[in-house]
C-alpha cells in the first residue's frame, strides 16, 4: 500500500485496502490488550510490594475485566479460515411442507435479521419470492460487516421445524423444512474468472412490491451459468445494471464455493451432492411441540429455549460449530 503506483489500479487498491482493514480488526485488539496487561502488571507489582489492600482490590477488578476481554478475543481466534472476515450472501429456500415451509422460511428470515441487528451487521434483501397464501418461497440477503461469513457459516444446511400448525384447523403437529445457503462475498483478488460466452442473461419485470417504475420496467435480472447450471437472480434495485452487478456477485460466490468443494471433481458430481430440504438431511431441529428444544445435529449443542433462538440469539450455536470444525482440523 505504500508503493507510489498503488492507486493506479483502483479496483485492486480498494480490495487490498479492505484486506488491510480486516487484518487491523484482528491485530489491534490483541495489541491493546497486551499493552493493558503490561501496564497492570507493573502497577500490581508496586501494589503488592506496598501491601496496599485497596489497590489490590482495584487490581482484582482490573484482572476480571481483562479476563473477559481475553475470552472475547479468544473467540475471534476461531475465525481462522480464508473468508471468515468477508461479507456474506445468505439464501433461504422453502422445502418440504408447502405453506408451512414457506411460513418457516419467513420465520428464519426474521431470526437472521434479528441476529444481524444484534451483531451490528448490515442487511439488504437482493431477491425475494413470496408465497401465494403466506410466507416466503425463497429470499436472498447480502450481509455486510466484520466476520459476517465467519459468524453465519454455521447456518448452512437444512433447518427442520416441528410445531402445531397455525394453518391446520385440526391443530395437528407438522414438520417443515427450509434450506439455508451461506456464501462469502469475494474480493476482486479472489474472484473466479467467468467468460461472457458462458452466461445466459434474461431480464424481466420485478415480481415483488414496489413503487413507480419498479414493476413496469425490465429491471430484474436472471443469470444462468451454462457450464454448471447455476441460476442467480436479483430484482431489488430499480436499475437493471445494478441488479446485474449484484447477480454477478452472487454467481461469483456460488462458483467459488463450488470450485472449493470440487477439488478436481466434475462440477456435475458436486451439484449432485447438494442436500434436499427434507427429512433426514437437517443440520438443526427446532421443536416447539410436544416439548421445546433446538438441537444442532453436527455439534450436539442444544437449548430448551427456542424463543430466544428464533429471536436471533445464535451465538452459542455459532461458537459451538466453530469449535467443532477447528477441533476436526
Amino acid at each position: 500500500m505504500s508503493k507510489k503506483n498503488f492507486w493506479q489500479d483502483q479496483e485492486r487498491a480498494k480490495s487490498v485496502s479492505q484486506q488491510a482493514e480486516n487484518l487491523k480488526l484482528v491485530i489491534e485488539p490483541w495489541e491493546k490488550l497486551t499493552q493493558e496487561v503490561t501496564e497492570n502488571l507493573e502497577f500490581s507489582q508496586e501494589a503488592l510490594a506496598e501491601e496496599d489492600t485497596s489497590l489490590i482490590k482495584e487490581l482484582t477488578k482490573d484482572y476480571n475485566r481483562l479476563i473477559k476481554k481475553f475470552e472475547k478475543l479468544e473467540f475471534l481466534v476461531l475465525f481462522s479460515e480464508k473468508y471468515d472476515v468477508n461479507d456474506v450472501i445468505l439464501s433461504i429456500h422453502a422445502g418440504t411442507g408447502g405453506v408451512e415451509a414457506q411460513d418457516w422460511t419467513e420465520m428464519l428470515l426474521r431470526m437472521y435479521l434479528r441476529y444481524c441487528e444484534r451483531k451490528k451487521l448490515t442487511t439488504k434483501i437482493i431477491d425475494e419470492s413470496r408465497g401465494q397464501e403466506a410466507g416466503i418461497k425463497s429470499v436472498t440477503l447480502e450481509i455486510s460487516g466484520a466476520y459476517a461469513y465467519g459468524n453465519l457459516k454455521s447456518e448452512a444446511g437444512v433447518h427442520r421445524l416441528v410445531r402445531i400448525s397455525p394453518f391446520d384447523a385440526e391443530k395437528m403437529r407438522h414438520t417443515s423444512f427450509a434450506l439455508v445457503e451461506v456464501l462469502p462475498v469475494l474480493s476482486d483478488l479472489d474472484q473466479v474468472d467467468i467468460k461472457e460466452s458462458e452466461l445466459k442473461i434474461d431480464t424481466m419485470k420485478s415480481s415483488g412490491p414496489g413503487g413507480q417504475g419498479v414493476n413496469t420496467t425490465d429491471s430484474a435480472v436472471r443469470i444462468t451459468h451454462l457450464p454448471s447450471g447455476i441460476v442467480v437472480k436479483c430484482q431489488n434495485e430499480r436499475s437493471q445494471l445494478q441488479n446485474k452487478k449484484t447477480a454477478l456477485k452472487l454467481l461469483q460466490a456460488k462458483l467459488a464455493k463450488l470450485q472449493e468443494q470440487a477439488q478436481g471433481k466434475e462440477l456435475a458430481k458436486i451439484r449432485g451432492e447438494i442436500l434436499a430440504a427434507q427429512w433426514g438431511n437437517q443440520i438443526r431441529s427446532y421443536v416447539l411441540q410436544p416439548y421445546k428444544m433446538v438441537k444442532d445435529h453436527r455439534t450436539n449443542f442444544e437449548t430448551k429455549d427456542p424463543s430466544r433462538v428464533l429471536d436471533g440469539e445464535l451465538d452459542d450455536f455459532s461458537e459451538s460449530y466453530l469449535k467443532y470444525i477447528n477441533s476436526a482440523k
